[in-house]
């Protein structure tokens, strides 16, 4: 699926008030900014990042996370 300025925007705009929030955000578990964040998915247009939400015992996130799911599991012959 291919997203518009617009969307990214969207996310950028969301991602930020999570940080601003004190939600910390990573990407393949490194930590990272919103723009750092928008730069990647941008690049990956067809939609190879899964959110990872951690919350809190009150429900509250506590961290994002990006996780890469397009990468190909090293298959090792047996």
């Amino acid at each position: 699926m291919r997203r518009t300025k617009a969307s990214y925007e969207d996310i950028y705009t969301e991602l930020e008030n999570y940080e601003r929030s004190g939600v910390c955000i990573l990407i393949d578990g490194n930590h990272a900014s919103p723009m750092q964040v928008v730069r990647e998915l941008m690049t990956r247009e067809a939609g190879s990042y899964m959110r990872d939400y951690e919350m809190d015992t009150e429900g509250h996130i506590e961290s994002l996370s990006f996780v890469n799911i397009s990468r190909k599991k090293e298959h090792k012959p047996w």
